[in-house]
């Protein structure tokens, strides 16, 4: 389901509320996602008992962190300038952990999920240098799928206490992601920007094609899907996926499954069924 971009103003702006439907309703995304826009020196605090994720998306803030049992807080202070050009800060905390964000600059602009959890585990801030950042699709079908996929954390690298896993996409202009199309039962969150940020470009959703713009949001429950951003336009979206609690994302689980009748454009020697062979 697309969620149009809503007026962003200071403050917390949220998109999806996980309370708004029954917990095992399969058109709940088990999420909280929210936006939060924050002056120089304004502070967010969070407190409540669920697990938390903040994506700094843009400007420099300390986070501060302190566990249940602890007296005292940890703090870092860091700065992002560019989606586009940057690997992220994102931090993690368990329910038992309160955290808040300070603006050391204007215009911060933050992405935060939060999910039920009572699992306990150790909060950590994952820095640019441990993102996984790779290029995908390079080599088959001319090009065509190549993208840059960020994996801040997933099973490899985070508790398995924890029910997320989050990343972003930057799509090249007139080029396709999340590719082949592909789909898994763990309900995931789309957030777009676009470079310039009058672009747009499409998802598809099952037979469903729905334009996406600049700061437009999705949910994906259950449902196939991939991208495509116009030509001209860079497009990136933060993707956030909840574990089920009895299926995790990821190989344990089999996910994500592709499309068997499109897995064949993942073969560097498929192209040939389209494209004669390149003369060197």
């Amino acid at each position: 389901m697309k969620i149009p971009a809503p007026e962003f103003g200071l403050g917390e702006t949220r998109i999806v509320s996980m309370d708004e439907l029954p917990w095992d309703d399969p058109q709940n995304a088990k999420m909280d996602f929210s936006i939060v826009r924050l002056d120089e020196g304004s502070t967010i605090a969070m407190e409540d008992r669920v697990e938390k994720l903040v994506l700094l998306m843009k400007g420099e803030v300390t986070f501060s962190w302190m566990e249940e049992s602890s007296s005292e807080a940890v703090s870092e202070r860091v700065r992002r300038d560019s989606l586009f050009d940057e690997n992220p800060w994102c931090l993690s905390a368990p329910a038992s952990t309160s955290v808040s964000i300070t603006a050391e600059s204007g215009n911060v602009e933050l992405a935060i999920m939060e999910t039920r959890n009572d699992d306990a585990f150790q909060a950590k801030l994952y820095s640019p240098s441990e993102c996984a950042s790779e290029m995908r699709g390079e080599g088959t079908m001319r090009g065509t799928s190549t993208r840059v996929v960020r994996t801040i954390f997933d099973r490899s690298n985070a508790p398995p206490e924890s029910k997320f896993v989050i990343g972003e996409v930057i799509t090249f202009p007139g080029k396709w992601s999340s590719y082949p199309p592909h789909h898994h039962p763990q309900p995931e969150i789309y957030h777009y920007r676009f470079l310039p940020e009058n672009g747009f470009g499409v998802g598809f959703l099952g037979d469903e094609a729905v334009k996406a713009t600049h700061g437009d949001t999705t949910t994906i429950l259950d449902v196939v899907h991939s991208q495509v951003a116009a030509p001209g336009y860079a497009m990136w979206y933060l993707w956030v996926i909840r574990h089920l609690d009895d299926a995790p994302y990821g190989p344990e689980s089999g996910t994500p499954i592709f499309e068997p009748e499109h897995t064949w454009v993942m073969d560097k020697d498929s192209e040939a069924r389209i494209w004669p062979p390149e003369e060197h």
